[in-house]
């Protein structure tokens, strides 16, 4: 049998690497493939279906997969996963001394879904009980003018989301004081040039994920793994070899993060962030497979459904190929 010749589109992460340097093979594939930020791998994959085999935000694809209009199926592979305390940007000198002090406030997004939007209005409601028609939401471009939703969102009424003017940037806005506070996945770059009345909204934002995470358990998903549909209609067998080659992938880059004799990666003190993570959340803390994010993924839909981003109630095993959903055991 040929190999399929595919394009495979991720970000340049550690857990990548075996597989991008050809140490973990993918059964049956001869990949292509595509590093980029995932800014430009969803846009891509949601506005054109570019690639074969893709990174894609949770969020945007719960969207199409409740929509019915979604050209990947999912794969619980996960590469990207994060703690969204560190995501809230406040100006430290509106008043805001918790987070029940954003509402009546502005709060600019790069998008309105982006996941890791999704998770932080998740906490900020259920701890802090601020809801997302509290606040009013400005949606433009990080430090780019023009930034658009790549999913069309059908809100509930009391939500109210606005675009940012032409030609403004949400960093520009919450240096000037035109913001009260930012939400997303990247800091703004005011705040990473210690612009005087910018800081976090948590003031310390590992510690509050810390106990978030003893609470609920819950490590958040951010970015899955998807395959173009038409490919798995004609090759049953892809799902599962992905998978597998995945797991293999990341197995191989936290045993290459374990050994500390020569650290590989520039970072003091690696060791002391693995045990620490290992202590607060197991030896398996980056998990993928469909039985042990079961928990996280229910949590995350029912979150999504109850914010009108997707048009129906959708349950975890819809979202991934039932090829994928359980493994084999020696």
């Amino acid at each position: 049998m040929n190999k399929l010749e595919l394009s495979i589109a991720v970000g340049n992460y550690d857990r990548m690497r075996p597989l991008i340097d050809g140490e973990v093979q993918i059964d049956g594939v001869d990949p292509v493939f595509m590093l980029h930020d995932p800014e430009e791998i969803f846009f891509r994959a949601f506005r054109h279906a570019d690639f074969d085999i893709t990174e894609l935000s949770l969020s945007s694809f719960t969207v199409k997969t409740a929509a019915g209009n979604c050209p990947y199926v999912g794969v619980p592979v996960f590469p990207s996963r994060a703690f969204r305390h560190t995501s809230i940007y406040i100006r430290t000198d509106r008043g805001i001394e918790t987070p029940a002090d954003l509402r009546g406030k502005r709060i600019g997004v790069p998008e309105y879904q982006l996941t890791a939007n999704v998770w932080a209005r998740l906490f900020l409601e259920e701890d802090h009980g601020l809801k997302a028609s509290d606040v009013t939401w400005l949606r433009g471009g990080y430090e780019q003018p023009g930034r658009v939703e790549k999913i069309d969102l059908d809100l509930p009424e009391g939500v109210h989301v606005e675009n940012i003017p032409p030609g403004e940037t949400l960093s520009g806005m919450l240096a000037s004081g035109e913001l009260d506070a930012v939400m997303g996945p990247r800091a703004p770059s005011c705040f990473d040039r210690g612009h005087p009345h910018v800081g976090y909204l948590y003031a310390d934002p590992q510690q509050a994920a810390s106990d978030w995470y003893r609470r609920t358990g819950i490590f958040p998903i951010m970015h899955l793994l998807g395959i173009r549909k038409t490919l798995v209609e004609r090759h049953p067998w892809l799902p599962f070899s992905v998978y597998k080659a995945f797991e293999q992938s990341k197995a191989l880059a936290l045993a290459k993060l374990s050994d500390t004799a020569a650290t590989k990666v520039t970072l003091p003190f690696v060791e002391d962030q693995l045990q620490a993570a290992r202590k607060l959340m197991g030896d398996d803390f980056w998990s993928y497979g469909f039985a042990p994010n079961r928990h996280t993924l229910e949590r995350f839909l029912a979150q999504h459904h109850a914010e009108g981003l997707s048009c129906r109630p959708l349950t975890p095993e819809v979202l991934f190929h039932p090829a994928t959903l359980e493994s084999f055991k020696i």
